[in-house]
């Protein structure tokens, strides 16, 4: 089977996508890389490093898809290496996926070869630029976006733009406000989202004094910038979601203790294994920074910590895997600064 590559910036449909693999050999590469237009030198310097060690590791295994993934991996490399970048990329290669991911948040350069591919740092980034909803606020008009990462695009179906009749026919920029907040309310019943005001002080504080959706409000961007290009809106919106998930870590570790007093957290990677499999999961916690390689008993349920990362038998993350493991059966991730938790990982389950 040829696979087809598919370069693109993280969403959550990719990232499902990739969870669904399960193939060995499964060849994860993440790399921290400079934005650009097209990669830089340094940066191809580095994803050719860690795509060599890639393939020695592959040369010690007999393996049938070996050749299928040399190739595969060749050729993701060349595209990724012609390509745009972000903040960071990863590659993730087995003998029937070839996929290039841009994400905006740096990573540690790594090579990850398992039966699954490494998706931490694409859950991690959807974490840190999650999906969200911005409200482009002007007396007289109003857009709604949707936004994915840096990707901003227009809400399908939303009945935005919407514009105030003239003033001549008795329309006052308060009834016009209403029904952009009853318009707004309907799109998130249907697409919940954090949502981000955009527009000037005034407007902006007077809708806000009569909406009734700001429940999920991550912030505001203040200033004449509803008809600003969208790339000037970007980085200032990133800014605002950044510390709206900041104040959502607190959130994580207020819960935790609340779950604690009532018996529902286990701490640690090994008890958090276990009881994400056993039980039902409600929060995940974790520290950015942590990574725990290990093996995985027969029957699934115990970690053996391992140092020899690049033998066959090592998940070279268990971290990944217990992401996914509460990911799939309905629990949410919270990605923590290093040293916000004792054990690194904490579970509360239900």
């Amino acid at each position: 089977m040829t696979a087809r590559i598919r370069p693109g910036v993280v969403s959550p449909a990719r990232v499902m996508a990739l969870q669904a693999v399960r193939a060995y050999p499964s060849v994860s590469l993440l790399a921290t890389t400079s934005p650009a237009a097209r990669m830089g030198s340094d940066d191809v310097r580095t994803l050719r490093r860690l795509a060599a060690s890639a393939t020695a590791r592959l040369a010690t295994e007999d393996l049938p898809e070996r050749a299928d993934v040399v190739r595969g991996l060749e050729r993701t490399l060349a595209e990724a290496t012609h390509g745009p970048t972000d903040e960071a990329i990863g590659l993730f290669v087995s003998a029937a996926t070839r996929e290039i991911v841009r994400l905006p948040v740096p990573v540690t350069d790594r090579v990850v070869i398992d039966p699954t591919f490494a998706t931490r740092d694409l859950v991690r980034s959807l974490h840190r630029t999650p999906r969200h909803v911005v409200l482009l606020l002007a007396e007289r008009e109003a857009r709604l976006l949707d936004g994915v990462g840096d990707l901003l695009t227009p809400a399908v179906g939303s009945g935005f733009p919407m514009r105030a009749p003239d003033r001549d026919a008795g329309g006052s920029t308060e009834s016009f406000l209403r029904e952009v907040d009853r318009a707004l309310g309907t799109h998130l019943r249907l697409h919940p989202a954090p949502l981000v005001l955009v527009g000037a002080e005034r407007t902006v504080a007077q809708f806000r004094q009569l909406s009734r959706n700001t429940g999920r409000l991550a912030g505001t961007v203040s200033g004449a910038l509803t008809t600003a290009p969208l790339t000037r809106l970007t980085p200032r919106i990133r800014l605002v979601l950044e510390r709206y998930l900041f104040s959502r870590q607190q959130d994580a570790l207020d819960l935790l203790e609340r779950r604690r007093s009532r018996g529902r957290v286990v701490d640690g990677i090994a008890s958090a294994w276990l009881a994400a499999r056993a039980e039902r999961p409600e929060v995940l916690a974790v520290e950015e920074g942590f990574v725990f390689p290990a093996r995985i008993s027969e029957d699934g349920d115990l970690l053996t910590p391992a140092d020899d990362v690049e033998h066959p038998d090592v998940i070279d993350d268990a971290v990944d895997e217990l992401i996914e493991t509460v990911l799939l059966r309905g629990g949410w991730v919270a990605f923590l600064v290093d040293g916000a938790l004792p054990d690194r990982v904490a579970l509360a389950v239900r």
